[in-house]
């Protein structure tokens, strides 16, 4: 398996593939239509530089993405980031998703971020073992705040430190 950075010119086809249906099948995205690739190559963008997207391929093929973005708008959340794991059905169970957070995480950390945030519809417990695996630890609950197929969804949220925060 390789991870890179993922680039809009031969991976968005395949992110908005990854991606689909989790917003079709389940309450995993709360995403009511599946953004096509023209969509996904506009999200990379907007991430520039400083929010990197990675993919890992298999036999040429994307199997999984992962990326950071701002956790909030206002420049006091800078040193923050919101991080997101999809990984392709038929490739689930074989490291693809920790494979691309230890690389996600270790690029954040470069860049100096101090903490990571994860969202989680629930229950997902495979997301949650897979955060927790990684050292992020739960933060709390937000109780039926999202509505998608006719239920109300609970998030959790789960952070890690990834580096000292300093002045």
């Amino acid at each position: 398996m390789l991870v890179r950075p993922a680039r809009p010119d031969d991976a968005a086809a395949a992110i908005a593939a990854v991606y689909a249906p989790y917003v079709t099948d389940g309450v995993i995205s709360f995403e009511l239509d599946p953004p096509d690739a023209v969509e996904m190559a506009r999200r990379m963008a907007a991430g520039e530089t400083r929010h990197p997207w990675l993919v890992a391929e298999e036999a040429g093929a994307v199997v999984g993405y992962a990326y950071a973005s701002a956790f909030r708008a206002r420049a006091a959340y800078d040193r923050a980031v919101e991080t997101t794991v999809y990984v392709a059905a038929d490739a689930h169970g074989r490291g693809v998703g920790r494979a691309l957070y230890d690389a996600l995480l270790a690029r954040l950390t470069e860049a100096g971020f101090t903490q990571a945030v994860a969202v989680i519809a629930l229950p997902n417990d495979a997301s949650v073992r897979l955060h927790e695996r990684l050292g992020f630890v739960p933060i709390g609950v937000n109780p039926a705040v999202g509505y998608k197929f006719g239920r109300w969804i609970d998030v959790g949220v789960w952070q890690r430190a990834l580096a000292v925060a300093d002045a």
